[in-house]
């Protein structure tokens, strides 16, 4: 009966895998213009197809002018229109030719899905109209991101507050740092918000509230060591960033030694997120395989997905005192059945000096047996070889930074994991070496 019942499913996946071919090659035939036409043409110098024509509700126009004179294009299929169907986060690989440094591999994101950016042009008219249609250019003069016209000398934490993840709990520091990295305007390098033009000072407060990942990334830059991809520039609703290399997910089945190289820095950047110099502490609020990509050469591993990324200035808790802010904090442990699971809260991330959530988001969406994705468990170290299985200590040094059994277990655990990871990694070498 098993048997016969597994020949049917086995016919119907096979007619289905039939019917899917053949109504893509109907596609294909029925867009025979459109595909030669997509081969021809550079739409990345479209003004329309880039949302050009959107500014200043747009992120950007510093890269403008390599957009328009073609230094953009994309790879193969990217110019392939009716495949944007299955492309719902709107991420594109590009090529960038410089004439001096050659061509590189670039990635151009809309920072959204098609729906999420229409749904930007109504709650701009809506707040501007009180309509979800409107004139867009005209609405943006009529909302918060002009009423801070040139006279306003600083970003203010009370106007910004829970915008975005980015500024849920703003200090002064953090804003002024923010306007003076911004990259979108010529006087970069000033905190006085009156230096910038208004369209500009529209486009940094939209991108502010809407997806504030290139504002992360400029803030907190690849040149001076923070893991995040680097940013290039932006026109329009078209933003472009390095392209850093295969996201995580492709390394799930690497050799043990890679997985537990590129685990041992993954805790370095919770650890680096959590802990600097400069006091801040960046909280990663969606952890997922996707959202990490490791360089091809150097084996680096990068945040590529940081829109969902809450700063908390430490030297303002400091210097507030909010109630229990020198008492550490433990992220309980969500055992649920979906993917990139996590629990915090944002409000208490922002009001205690020692936290242990990116540790937390770390250990258990990624190198756990409680991590989940694409329907695989057992995280990115799964499957161990026998000694260290044997031993027992890295399965229980991950339960306990996933699921700690001991008050402020998961500090301790986080701390013993990446030393014992380092030591293998180390013996690794080691071998190879000899």
């Amino acid at each position: 009966m098993l048997r016969l019942l597994s020949l049917k499913f086995g016919r119907l996946y096979r007619c289905l895998k039939f019917l899917f071919v053949i109504g893509l090659f109907v596609i294909l035939l029925m867009n025979t213009h459109n595909l030669f036409a997509s081969f021809q043409k550079n739409e990345l110098t479209d003004r329309r197809f880039i949302n050009l024509n959107k500014c200043p509700a747009c992120f950007g126009t510093s890269w403008c002018r390599k957009f328009m004179n073609g230094q953009i294009s994309f790879e193969t299929w990217g110019r392939l229109r009716f495949l944007d169907f299955f492309n719902v986060k709107n991420v594109y690989f590009a090529q960038y030719g410089e004439p001096r440094e050659g061509t590189r591999r670039i990635v151009l994101k809309r920072l959204g899905s098609n729906q999420e950016l229409a749904e930007i042009d109504q709650k701009i008219c809506k707040r501007a109209t009180g309509r979800p249609r409107c004139d867009l250019i005209q609405a943006m003069y009529k909302t918060e991101f002009a009423r801070l016209n040139g006279d306003v000398r600083l970003l203010t934490p009370e106007v910004v507050e829970g915008w975005s993840d980015l500024v849920h709990c703003p200090s002064q520091r953090l804003l002024d740092r923010i306007v003076r990295r911004y990259a979108e305007t010529k006087d970069s390098g000033s905190f006085l918000l009156k230096n910038l033009k208004d369209t500009e000072r529209m486009q940094l407060l939209m991108t502010l509230a809407f997806n504030p990942e290139p504002l992360v990334l400029q803030s907190f830059p690849s040149d001076e060591g923070w893991p995040f991809a680097k940013y290039l520039g932006a026109c329009g609703r078209m933003v472009a960033v390095n392209y850093v290399g295969e996201e995580l997910w492709s390394f799930y089945n690497a050799p043990w030694e890679k997985r537990v190289d590129l685990a041992t820095q993954l805790m370095e950047i919770a650890e680096q997120l959590t802990n600097n110099d400069f006091d801040f502490a960046l909280y990663l609020l969606d952890v997922s395989f996707d959202n990490f990509a490791v360089g091809p050469r150097d084996g680096k591993v990068i945040v590529v997905d940081a829109e969902n990324v809450l700063v908390a200035d430490k030297r303002l808790i400091k210097q507030n005192k909010p109630e229990n802010w020198d008492v550490w904090y433990e992220s309980k442990f969500e055992d649920c059945d979906k993917e990139a699971c996590l629990s915090f809260s944002k409000d208490i991330l922002c009001s205690r000096v020692t936290v242990d959530h990116n540790y937390y988001a770390i250990c258990q969406n990624l190198l756990s047996k409680h991590a989940m994705w694409r329907g695989t468990t057992g995280g990115l170290l799964h499957d161990p070889p026998a000694e260290i299985a044997k031993d027992g200590r890295l399965e229980a040094l991950l339960d306990e930074c996933a699921n700690p059994k001991k008050r402020y277990g998961r500090f301790q655990a986080a701390k013993e994991l990446h030393d014992y990871l380092a030591q293998l990694g180390n013996k690794a070498s080691s071998k190879l070496g000899s």
